[in-house]
């Protein structure tokens, strides 16, 4: 499950305390601890609590889309 345009809430913050840039990342995955896997490019990311994400509009319809096709 890839999702692009996924944004952060404002004062975001990772698994380490820091804060996350404010920005359009791609929703890689969501672990069974509960932690969202999200990334800026190949180098930049991060693992956030998934409530602190803004889901781009349409989300559930690409997700039930792959759950089709798989």
């Amino acid at each position: 499950m890839i999702l692009e345009n996924v944004k952060v809430k404002p004062d975001t913050r990772n698994h380490k305390g820091f804060f996350v840039l404010e920005a359009s990342y791609k929703l890689i995955n969501i672990d069974g601890n509960g932690w969202a896997l999200i990334c800026l490019d190949d180098y930049a990311c991060h693992y956030v609590d998934p409530d602190d994400l803004k889901m781009p509009r349409g989300w559930k319809k690409s997700i039930s889309k792959e759950v089709v096709n798989a």
